[in-house]
């Protein structure tokens, strides 16, 4: 876990990270890297490196793999060292502290520096890296081969994304971005799912969730991967959250995209709130109203 990470930070030395930036060169290359490259990569004397595997392997890394030669790879935690050093240069982040969420492709943790925050690990494709890279539209080049690439560029992906609707749209401000990983500004708020709504606001927190995505249209951004999962609602309002799948308005599949997330986000409200949805809504009408910025209320497109 990032914490035991954070927590090995002092013990490890400068030619410890040479070691790490040596295998995340290589695995640019190769899934494991050969050990007999690694001087090469980490501009270390092949004693040096023997000494440094041994550590980096106590600390678990990194993992070493027998093929038709000695390979090594990084482990998550690994590049989370390398991520946080580099936080930690900058003076974005000073620490890290508890959980703030642990999901299948990415992890929150609360950090530190001058101001509470939030720090994101993205996690896409480590263990099922080729069918990340299948799906994922960032994931368009195929010349590279390890889950690296892919975690760093949802990160390059999502970080873009929030620079590009912040203020404009109520998400997560972002504060700095490196590698797999992401430090943003820690927002109030609990998911969608462990609220509960009283009766006369169900509708007017519908509205507010399709003026967000109105106006991310109006920027260029489509989220397509809404669900009740990345939304938080707290007293002063609500914040879209977890950008990396977003896709461009011009995109060949926007409108499908579009249509997705608008019937995600009134599928869970009609589930979990029957009683205060309308039966039949027009879905089409709703996403014509946020392609052209008319949206006012979901009211309009309740059917007669």
């Amino acid at each position: 876990m990032v914490q035991n990470v954070a927590g090995l930070m002092p013990e490890l030395e400068t030619e410890d990270f040479y070691l790490l930036s040596g295998i995340e060169q290589g695995m640019r290359f190769s899934e494991w890297v050969r050990r007999d490259k690694l001087p090469e990569y980490a501009d270390l004397t092949p004693e040096e490196v023997e000494y440094r595997l041994d550590r980096c392997m106590r600390r678990e890394l990194i993992e070493r793999k027998t093929i038709q030669y000695e390979g090594y790879r990084l482990k998550f935690e690994g590049y989370d060292a390398l991520a946080l050093r580099t936080f930690a240069e900058r003076e974005t982040v000073t620490d890290v502290g508890a959980p703030l969420g642990v999901g299948k492709e990415s992890d929150v943790y609360e950090a530190r520096s001058f101001e509470p925050l939030a720090l994101k690990f993205h996690r896409e494709g480590y263990t099922n890296f080729r069918a990340v890279r299948k799906e994922r539209e960032y994931t368009a080049d195929r010349n590279h081969v390890s889950w690296l690439y892919t975690a760093r560029k949802a990160a390059e992906r999502e970080y873009e994304v929030l620079e590009s609707l912040y203020p404009d749209v109520s998400v997560p401000r972002p504060i700095d971005q490196n590698r797999h990983a992401i430090v943003m500004g820690k927002f109030e708020g609990v998911e969608l799912p462990r609220s509960k709504l009283p009766s006369d606001q169900v509708l007017g927190v519908i509205d507010l969730v399709f003026e967000e995505l109105t106006t991310a249209y109006e920027l260029g951004f489509i989220h397509a991967d809404m669900s009740e999962y990345n939304v938080a609602i707290s007293e002063s309002g609500i914040v879209i959250f977890d950008w990396p799948q977003a896709v461009s308005t011009d995109h060949d599949n926007a409108r499908e995209l579009l249509l997705r997330d608008a019937k995600n986000v009134i599928g869970y409200f009609r589930r979990k709130y029957p009683r205060d949805v309308p039966d039949s809504l027009e879905i089409d009408g709703l996403c014509d109203a946020i392609a052209d910025g008319s949206f006012s209320s979901v009211r309009e497109f309740a059917a007669e």
